[in-house]
């Protein structure tokens, strides 16, 4: 039995509850089971305003990095969007508009973060050589970002899907499989990302003195940020790995199913993981580790994907003189 569906079985007409208040109605009967925590979800928020306002900063200050900061910023954004609804719902947690307000903009949010996580392997196959990888560098973000795309599409339309059907009080079971379906796609895609950056590292450490000889590349990969920065990429994609898992098992549940009734693992398993994710990725942006001044001054390249067109062409200027 689909998500949205198992709630519609328990509502004659769409808005039966709309009405409802804690004096009138139980919990059971509202869309969540349980009422949104006030202060957990205000917290969260707080945090991804924050990480937000953090990303923003880092570009205007480096004006670097470009396509990576605006992925993130949509991910911050969809967050704060889908705690909005959470807080919501704490008032009214049978009204719909919260409801459905987090769990379209929660389950899409991280599929943005994934993305930009995907651009960062490029470079750092560049950074340590080339030849070292089975595949071209630039093959990292033409098989990873439309994998990507895909997950995202399939995420948002399902959830849209599921929306309109759940506002018009039809059956919304085909929506939810497509957000599902969605979801299971992206923790393919993970796997897969992960199993590709493992197997580099193991080819890497195989032969650890390769290049060093080339001072451009050396200067870049042997500073502690750059490691600091492969560790933190390492930890948001395990985060959203973990989060993407519990969300395709809660989602694949009825609503009177055991993990849908959890806020506690919903904190856990999806807040906190995500705020991990953010947290690292403030603290070791990719801005502050492939650092423009040194990879210029060494003549390092820094794949355009990263860099504004402003920068781009100021760092190319610079390598062939």
């Amino acid at each position: 039995m689909s998500t949205f569906s198992s709630l519609l079985d328990v509502r004659a007409t769409p808005n039966q509850f709309e009405n409802c208040t804690f004096e009138t109605c139980s919990l059971s009967s509202s869309f969540w089971y349980y009422r949104p925590s006030l202060v957990a979800n205000s917290i969260f928020l707080s945090l991804f305003a924050l990480s937000l306002l953090a990303f923003i900063l880092t570009y205007l200050l480096t004006r670097r990095f470009g396509i990576f900061t605006v992925a993130l910023a949509c991910c911050c954004t969809l967050e704060i969007i889908g705690y909005l609804g959470r807080i919501i719902s704490y008032s009214n947690p049978w009204h719909e508009t919260g409801f459905l307000l987090q769990i379209v903009c929660l389950t899409i949010a991280p599929s943005f973060m994934a993305g930009g996580i995907y651009l960062c392997l490029r470079n750092i196959v560049e950074v340590f050589g080339s030849e070292k990888s089975r595949i071209r560098p630039e093959s990292y973000t033409r098989i990873f970002i439309p994998c990507d795309v895909i997950s995202l599409i399939l995420q948002a339309l399902g959830g849209a899907m599921a929306s309109m059907a759940s506002h018009q009080g039809h059956s919304s079971a085909l929506g939810d499989h497509i957000m599902v379906a969605g979801l299971a796609f992206q923790v393919s895609t993970l796997t897969l990302f992960m199993a590709v950056c493992i197997d580099f590292a193991v080819r890497t450490s195989k032969h650890p003195d390769d290049n060093r000889d080339d001072t451009k590349l050396l200067s870049v990969r042997s500073t502690k940020r750059f490691s600091q920065f492969i560790f933190s990429l390492a930890i948001a994609t395990i985060c959203i790995f973990i989060r993407s898992i519990y969300r395709v098992a809660e989602l694949s549940e009825s609503w009177t199913g055991h993990l849908i009734r959890q806020q506690w693992l919903f904190v856990g398993l999806e807040g906190v993981m995500i705020v991990v994710a953010f947290a690292v990725l403030n603290i070791s942006h990719p801005a502050f580790c492939f650092d423009a001044r040194s990879a210029a001054s060494t003549g390092a390249e820094i794949s355009d994907e990263f860099t504004s067109g402003d920068q781009a062409k100021e760092m190319d200027s610079e390598n062939r003189v």
